[in-house]
């Protein structure tokens, strides 16, 4: 039909991160948001997971721009992988095109790519080809954040981003209800709502809440200041140098997406601080304790992190202190939290006063409880819902609240990465699916991963490895040298001279029978003493080891 409309998200539902959706019609697509996903507890070494692109590729000639609500990681942190495959208009507000530029320029794409500036409350219309998207201010948790009002051959689809309907926020920059309400006036018929902090009824706490604390917390603390937060929370970062220059402190931003994103934010003017009242962190020893306070990364327990490195003693220019303040300005993100309660167990031990959102409200929510959802969907009036950004759970909730407001559970779509939604005047449904693995990226090797690599990753990392080294003759089999067993992360082979012993008797008497089997191969023999010695050290122990033949050929 003229008038349908595809929407696929390739990644962002029943998932927190990877937040990436597209809308097609006939000749048109267009993309909104292009994130990176962080990897759970079972992408042992997996660095980053990416949205799979292949739809996109196979339709590169049909994308008419790239259109992105905010500068978060799990919205822009994939544009440099989408760019090298597909070119297209990239269209953002001030900050965020500051940010994406400094990707661009690290990924050497700054001239291949076109960024356009868009205003955050300006009454600018983009150009999707056949899709014209109308941004509004949503407030978050990091500067210029937007909505997306998008006119399609279906009907108008509003998107709400990231938001949170804070009354005081420490910029004044409230969420634009006014231009949702508009948008009700012509007619909403699909409303795609945020849904992550659904859990939580209350309206979140007002941001000022955090720099009310950070007053209380700075007039306490007379050594030196550590506030870790996200580098991409300029308001926070606010808050936290507006305290210390009132208490007569320097300030240092330490890590280097603080240092990149608190550059950014004063050369745009989101970020108020001079050159004089700023110090660098190495130069730390040439002040008093009580005149100074660290901005750092690391609220998440990250290693390598700036906060996490210092807690170590491992920070080439700062260590913890006893005397030292220490805030965690962040609730730990779902899979970090032994991370972030280890390292502040660190901290304490270390004689810090640490203050955390168990002790002070040194955090609120960048995203809109489950009654200010509730409110935009009271303001947008849609026809139809669709709830994304939140994990299985949160889209239940979800579904169960906008069925409270009146809403037939039909007009509730519930969709996982790959559904393909088809949008009529009349109807919102799920028609199909596309594959959409996820795309991984492994140190500088970016695809898919082979599930055998991950399971090799995981035995690896729970029953640890016997390698099982030996020499044999090229042309008769004839056991030359070894075989050698060596356990790592298994068993300390010291301590089990019997199980190693009885590891080299049984792979011994394989390669014995190899000698004198003509028709018995290297690879087979390698398989035999793996499966032999696997099945016995399972009986023993209990443990499934990987076990790891090393057999060399060489004439005697």
């Amino acid at each position: 039909m003229s008038d349908t409309v595809k929407l696929i998200f390739l990644g962002g539902q029943a998932e927190i991160g990877r937040n990436m959706f597209v809308l097609e019609h006939q000749d048109d697509l267009i993309v909104v948001d292009c994130g990176v996903g962080f990897p759970s507890i079972e992408h042992f070494g997996i660095d980053l997971v990416l949205p799979n692109f292949d739809y996109l590729k196979e339709h590169a000639s049909k994308v008419r721009g790239i259109f992105i609500t905010h500068g978060h990681e799990d919205h822009i942190g994939a544009l440099v992988y989408l760019l090298q495959e597909v070119k297209a208009p990239l269209y953002a507000t001030r900050f965020t095109c500051g940010l994406i530029a400094e990707k661009l320029k690290e990924a050497d794409l700054t001239k291949e790519v076109e960024l356009i500036e868009f205003d955050v409350d300006g009454d600018d219309v983009l150009d999707g080809g056949v899709f014209k998207l109308e941004p509004f201010r949503v407030t978050h948790s990091i500067p210029d954040c937007v909505g997306f009002g998008i006119t399609t051959p279906a009907g108008l689809i509003v998107h709400t981003g990231d938001f949170k309907l804070d009354p005081t926020p420490p910029d004044g920059h409230l969420t634009n209800l006014d231009k949702v309400r508009s948008f009700a006036e012509r007619g909403v018929l699909l409303l795609i709502s945020d849904t992550t902090h659904i859990e939580s009824e209350d309206w979140v706490p007002s941001e000022k809440t955090v720099g009310a604390a950070f007053e209380r917390i700075f007039d306490g603390a007379n050594g030196r200041i550590f506030v870790a937060t996200f580098s991409s929370h300029v308001a926070r970062m606010q808050e936290a140098v507006d305290a210390a220059l009132a208490r007569d402190r320097k300030v240092a931003f330490v890590g280097r997406g603080m240092q990149t994103v608190s550059r950014v934010a004063r050369e745009l003017g989101l970020l108020t601080i001079d050159d004089e009242q700023m110090f660098e962190a190495r130069d730390a020893i040439h002040y008093q304790d009580d005149k100074i306070c660290f901005i750092v990364t690391g609220s998440q327990g990250e290693l390598g992190s700036a906060l996490n490195r210092m807690a170590l003693g491992e920070h080439r220019d700062v260590r913890i202190e006893p005397g030292d303040t220490v805030v965690v300005s962040a609730h730990p993100i779902p899979g970090n939290e032994v991370a972030v309660f280890t390292m502040i167990n660190e901290l304490f031990r270390l004689g810090a006063d640490v203050a955390y959102s168990a002790r002070e409200v040194v955090h609120v929510s960048g995203h809109g409880s489950r009654s200010e959802i509730r409110e935009m969907v009271r303001v947008a009036k849609p026809r139809f819902l669709l709830p994304f950004h939140g994990e299985e759970r949160m889209l239940v909730i979800f579904e169960e609240m906008a069925i409270t407001e009146g809403y037939d559970p039909s007009a509730i779509t519930i969709s996982r990465v790959g559904d393909v939604i088809e949008i009529t005047p009349d109807a919102v449904q799920i028609v199909d699916s596309i594959p959409c693995d996820p795309v991984f990226v492994d140190g500088s090797i970016v695809g898919s991963i082979d599930d055998v690599v991950l399971r090799d990753r995981q035995t690896l990392s729970g029953d640890g490895m016997v390698t099982i080294a030996a020499t044999v003759d090229r042309d008769s089999g004839t056991l030359i040298a070894g075989p050698e067993v060596m356990s790592r992360g298994f068993v300390y082979a010291q301590n089990s001279p019997e199980l190693i012993e009885q590891v080299r008797e049984r792979a011994t008497t394989i390669l014995r029978e190899f000698a004198g089997n003509s028709a018995q191969d290297l690879p087979g023999v390698g398989r035999q003493i793996r499966n032999n010695v696997s099945s016995y050290l399972q009986k023993q122990t209990g443990l499934r080891p990987m076990v790891l033949p090393v057999i060399l050929e060489t004439a005697e």
